[in-house]
């Protein structure tokens, strides 16, 4: 079994920083890629970023220059520096990972997600 566990949420002002982080745990193999989804009350999910095991990087325009993903191999974690955070980036951030368990399966795994409010 592999779960993903977030933390790192909360509540700050406009124009405030704040760093999300995931761990990934169970019976893994390798992790091909992970990442970071949220969804606003409302709305659809959407990818905010997501980050390869070789580092390659992708970003939703409405972030790039103020969010940055990184991910430490090793461990199994992904962090998102989140800057300059706006009111419209207030959702449920859930952590995802595309992982190969040590029984060869692929698995698409999400975490339960953290919560992000910006108040204005």
């Amino acid at each position: 079994q592999v779960q993903l566990v977030e933390s790192g949420g909360g509540l700050v002002q406009a124009g405030g920083s704040l760093r999300l982080s995931c761990a990934a745990s169970g019976s893994i193999f390798s992790i091909a890629s992970m990442g970071w989804y949220r969804q606003a009350l409302g709305k659809q999910r959407e990818l905010v970023a997501t980050i390869t095991s070789g580092g390659n990087t992708n970003y939703a325009d409405s972030v790039k220059g103020r969010f940055t993903i990184s991910r430490d191999i090793a461990k199994n974690t992904v962090n998102l520096q989140m800057n300059t955070l706006k009111p419209e980036d207030t959702a449920l951030y859930y952590c995802n990972a595309l992982i190969v368990t040590r029984s060869l399966y692929r698995m698409d795994v999400w975490g339960n997600g953290t919560l992000v409010t910006v108040s204005s």
